[in-house]
């Protein structure tokens, strides 16, 4: 899938949002920016990850193996644990300040679905993913990949049938209904479609939006 995953994860995301499990407009609960006082990282909201507006400095460069975080992620060093190797970046710009497409950034979001869950195992979060998204919208053939940490890795890794990543693009384009049932809360779908300023119209909530000119 590569990307295309992240825009599954707004929709994870936005399904907790709905229960009253995450405040996207809160502070994000990643363990470990809050293990030093003082750390500047704790100022990121949700809102700022899923609009790819976190401030962290991230190469998302797939040509340069000794520069690239995104492949010291996927393939090297940050593979085992894709959520901590990217949480762990430095911040290059305040939060909100500066968009910059980062699959880190998604795989932050991934690992605080995770301990919002409560997932102790990759089968907790992939029947997570099962029971509230996919099998409510008639997807049966997708296959999420995790690392060693229980992380969905969504920000590359989930594989589904072409009529089965149909299902989901129409879940969105029918304002997040599937089958007649309100599956994403009312609005996300506008939420996703919502220009990020910083990205000058180019990028919404970890969707594209293919906008002219």
């Amino acid at each position: 899938s590569w990307s295309m995953a992240k825009s599954v994860t707004h929709a994870l995301i936005g399904i907790l949002a709905r229960d009253g499990q995450i405040d996207i407009y809160a502070p994000a609960r990643v363990p470990r920016w809050n293990r030093k006082i003082r750390d500047p990282r704790k100022a990121i909201t949700v809102e700022n990850l899923l609009r790819m507006e976190s401030g962290l400095a991230f190469s998302e460069d797939y040509s340069n193996v000794r520069s690239s975080n995104v492949l010291q992620m996927l393939f090297g060093r940050g593979r085992l644990d894709t959520a901590e190797y990217a949480a762990g970046q430095v911040l290059e710009a305040d939060p909100g300040t500066l968009w910059s497409y980062s699959s880190g950034t998604t795989n932050i979001l991934s690992g605080i679905i995770r301990d919002t869950i409560g997932a102790n195992s990759a089968a907790d979060y992939r029947g997570f993913i099962n029971d509230s998204l996919l099998q409510r919208i008639g997807i049966h053939s997708a296959i999420p990949e995790f690392d060693a940490a229980n992380t969905f890795i969504g920000s590359s890794y989930l594989h589904m049938t072409a009529r089965d990543w149909a299902r989901f693009g129409l879940l969105y384009l029918r304002g997040g209904q599937g089958a007649g049932v309100q599956v994403l809360p009312a609005q996300w779908a506008d939420h996703a479609r919502i220009p990020t300023p910083n990205s000058h119209g180019r990028y919404g909530a970890h969707f594209w939006l293919n906008a002219v000119d």
